[in-house]
């Protein structure tokens, strides 16, 4: 409905532009005693102030009545930009891990916003310029036919279309520098993004420097290529001004010629200049037109190309939920790699058994990690299956999978809100009273109860205004709300000291009970209590057995045990060394 009022308005307005000049003519005709008002108008519309007010009103009409049209099509562009924005967020979600491991986020985040703006301008010029633009066209030159002749439609023609040629060519020539300058825009957004991203790690080396330098660089590349681009626009528009000031002079001492003859009065001369004053505003925004909407299809031409980036992962069209009785977890056979000519897993098979605790352990590299990616099915696996309850997972959707598994990674990343927000992550919907109790379980209301605004406290960009510890223990109390029947504990303690490792150990414990649990440790002290622990090298399983078993193979593990033993007595007597100085 919007559509169809906007278009409305759009030919009312149009109809009443082309009126315009004839107003101009019949004012000035009226002034300078030269030609007739329309006999049916009376003598007293053809009083020059009347004909000047309905020149006013004319003009005024004409723009409210493009205003308003402007007003419906913003809301119906507006609402596809909105469609297809949401599109490609969606999109960029059901990519694989893979792809968002090989982009950038500051480039990734430059392409979609470019691309939004793309879509606008396309749509708005469309809408706004191009049709109005070609009725207004076609409304003038049979208006200049029937006033004139069709020697004056010949040059007002000839005119347009040289006009259109030299903009479409020039244009095309830009878009290259257009490309360069998008190029150099991402480049300089993607460093930018990385360097603050990892802002402690420029101050742990001092490399402050660096990255300014790396940024200037970046920059002046993004500087060269927009000084091409603003100088090859003035070019541009300066030819369009050479063409169409050229046809508007001819058809203007054509009309000089006929009115020096008397065949054709002042107003004429007038109206002949209002018409091609008109007519160069819209062609101005014809070249613009191609200008714009050439720019727009370069900035989306890498959106549409993240729209046909394939999802690497994908549910079969039949896909079930996931059924849980019990939680059981079972790997066969199962083979992956990330690129073909390197091997991760080379047909491991083990068990978790419902409620039981499983660990993962071994060297780095080993494919630890991997394992925790195809259970949440970041990937498929090449060879083999995984199965839970006797479903496999490639059989069953994605969503009742993630929504059965919780995770505690060894990095927990925190979204830029409150701790509140971060809690309720773990299941939507939670009321505040089941997010302090999942934070009380994790051990953690104590902590949030001694800061000034509690469960309402922002964490910062990725959690950093949080220690390695509490973030940890909010990652623990949103997977407690969640309250998965599996749990996936990646390494969940090896970046803390010993003393906060204990604490968030005994969190850990509490987590998992009860529940099936596959721990992946490189600590191999949080996994002395596991049922049956898993030494993974080279991609396959190497050794299994519980921790008294394998200490007594004096094997891969007892090695891995005593090497590490070495390094705890190491820094403990450190410790004691530096406590003594002081």
């Amino acid at each position: 409905m919007q559509v169809v009022l906007a278009m409305v308005f759009m030919l009312l307005g149009k109809v009443l532009t082309v009126f315009i000049p004839y107003t101009y003519k019949w004012a000035t005709n009226a002034l300078s005693g030269e030609g007739e008002a329309p006999s049916m108008m009376g003598l007293l519309i053809a009083s020059p102030i009347i004909l000047v007010v309905a020149y006013g009103v004319a003009r005024l009409l004409s723009n409210g009545f493009n205003q308003v049209r402007d007003a419906l099509f913003a809301a119906v562009g507006q609402h596809a930009v909105r469609g297809l924005a949401n599109r490609t967020f969606v999109h960029l979600h059901n990519l694989s891990l893979r792809f968002h491991l090989q982009r950038r986020t500051g480039g990734l985040s430059r392409v979609i916003e470019r691309g939004k703006t793309g879509i606008e301008t396309i749509i708005r010029l469309t809408m706004m310029i191009a049709i109005p633009t070609l009725i207004e066209f076609v409304l003038t030159s049979a208006i200049i036919a029937n006033q004139f002749s069709i020697m004056y439609v010949v040059v007002v023609v000839v005119t347009v279309v040289i006009y259109v040629w030299f903009s479409v060519w020039a244009s095309n020539k830009r878009i290259q520098i257009r490309k360069d300058m998008n190029d150099a825009d991402t480049d300089s957004m993607s460093k930018a993004v990385d360097s603050l991203l990892n802002f402690e790690t420029v101050k742990y080396f001092g490399n402050e420097r660096l990255e300014s330098d790396r940024y200037n660089k970046a920059t002046g590349d993004y500087e060269k290529a927009a000084i091409k681009t603003y100088t090859s626009l003035a070019w541009l528009n300066l030819g369009q001004a050479i063409i169409f000031s050229i046809g508007m002079t001819i058809v203007m001492l054509m009309s000089a010629y006929e009115v020096s003859r008397g065949t054709q009065t002042v107003g004429h001369f007038v109206m002949i200049n209002a018409f091609m004053m008109q007519l160069s505003i819209p062609l101005n925004f014809i070249g613009t037109l191609y200008r714009e909407i050439t720019t727009s299809l370069v900035d989306m031409d890498s959106m549409f190309k993240l729209l046909d980036e394939p999802a690497e992962v994908v549910d079969d069209p039949n896909a079930a939920d996931l059924k849980i009785t019990a939680g059981a977890v079972a790997f066969k056979d199962v083979v992956f790699s990330y690129d073909a000519d390197r091997p991760i897993l080379k047909g491991v098979s083990f068990e978790v058994p419902a409620g039981k605790t499983v660990a993962i352990v071994g060297p780095s590299g080993a494919g630890k990690s991997t394992i925790s990616r195809l259970l949440f099915r970041f990937y498929d696996v090449k060879g083999g299956s995984i199965e839970i309850d006797g479903q496999d997972i490639r059989t069953v959707n994605q969503a009742s999978l993630r929504h059965a598994i919780g995770m505690v990674p060894q990095d927990t990343v925190l979204f830029n809100d409150t701790i509140a927000y971060n809690v309720a992550y773990g299941r939507a919907g939670a009321t505040r009273a089941e997010i302090e109790d999942a934070a009380d379980k994790a051990q953690i209301a104590g902590f949030i109860a001694s800061l000034p605004k509690g469960f309402d406290t922002e964490v910062g960009e990725r959690g950093l205004k949080l220690s390695g510890g509490e973030k940890q223990r909010v990652a623990i109390a949103r997977t407690l709300l969640k309250a998965p029947p599996i749990l996936i504990l990646d390494e969940a303690t090896s970046a803390l000291d010993t003393h906060t490792e204990r604490e968030i150990q005994a969190s850990l414990d509490e987590v998992s009970q009860n529940r099936t649990t596959l721990v992946i440790a490189h600590r191999l002290s949080t996994v002395v209590g596991a049922d049956e622990i898993l030494v993974l090298k080279d991609g396959v399983v190497a050794e299994r057995g519980t921790h008294h078993h394998l200490m007594r193979q004096q094997g891969i593990y007892y090695g891995m045990w005593e090497r590490q033993r070495a390094a705890d007595e190491a820094r403990e007597t450190l410790a004691k060394v530096e406590a003594q100085v002081e």
